[in-house]
C-alpha cells in the first residue's frame, strides 16, 4: 500500500515475527501503523467457549489494526503472525505526519478501510442468514477479489485452509470440509491435491 521507500523515509523500522507470535494484543492501545512486507497475519479472538473467530487475514504489502490507530481506541482484536513475518512498524506521529503529507496515500487508506467495513457487513449478514455452502462461497469470491488469490490453469487457488474458512464463516471445521465436498459435487469448486480451486 504505503511504498517501503516512504515508509523508511518517515521512520519505519522493519521487524521480524515468528510463526504464531503475536505482534499486539487485544486490550492495549495502539501506537504504531503495521503493513506486511512478507508473510501473513490474523487478527483474530476468542468466545467464551475458547473458539477463534478470525476478524481478518493479510497479506504482502496490507496494513492492519489501523482503526483502533485513528480512533485511540483499544485493540479489539489479537494480532498473530501466521508463518514466519517481516512487518514495518512506523510510530503513530509518523504515520499521521505521512498521510498529510500524502494525501493520495490518504485516500489509498480510507478506500482500504472502506473495503474491509464493506467486507464485514456482508459477511455478517451472510453469518447470521445464510446457509453455509453460501457462507464459504461468499468468502471465497470476496478473497478472489480482495486478496488477488492466483489463478492457473485449473482456477483460482484459495489460499484459505479449512480452519480459516470456518473461523471467517463461524463454521465449524466438520462443517466447512463437508460443504467444500458439496460444492465440488455441483462444480462449484475443484479439489486438486487437498487444494481447493473455484
Amino acid at each position: 500500500m504505503i511504498t517501503p521507500e516512504l515508509l523508511e523515509k518517515h521512520g519505519a523500522l522493519k521487524k521480524s515475527f515468528d510463526k504464531n507470535q503475536v505482534i499486539f494484543e487485544e486490550g492495549i492501545f495502539p501506537s504504531n501503523y503495521f503493513q506486511i512486507f512478507l508473510g501473513e497475519v490474523k487478527m483474530s479472538n476468542y468466545n467464551d467457549d475458547g473458539r477463534e473467530f478470525i476478524q481478518g487475514i493479510f497479506y504482502k504489502n496490507q496494513s492492519f489494526g489501523e482503526p483502533p490507530l485513528f480512533l485511540n481506541q483499544k485493540y479489539p482484536a489479537n494480532a498473530i503472525a501466521v508463518e514466519d513475518t517481516e512487518i514495518f512498524v512506523l510510530p503513530k506521529a509518523n504515520f499521521m505526519k505521512l498521510l498529510e503529507e500524502n494525501p493520495k496515500i490518504s485516500i489509498k487508506i480510507i478506500e482500504n478501510l472502506a473495503q474491509r467495513l464493506y467486507y464485514k457487513s456482508v459477511m455478517a449478514a451472510e453469518i447470521s442468514t445464510q446457509e453455509p455452502e453460501h457462507r464459504v462461497l461468499k468468502l471465497i469470491d470476496h478473497g478472489i477479489v480482495y486478496f488477488n488469490f492466483k489463478k492457473d490453469k485449473n482456477g483460482y487457488l484459495i489460499n484459505f485452509t479449512r480452519q480459516q474458512i470456518g473461523d471467517l464463516t463461524g463454521l465449524r471445521v466438520e462443517t466447512v470440509i463437508r460443504t467444500i465436498k458439496n460444492l465440488e459435487k455441483k462444480g462449484e469448486l475443484k479439489i486438486i491435491n487437498r487444494k481447493v480451486y473455484r
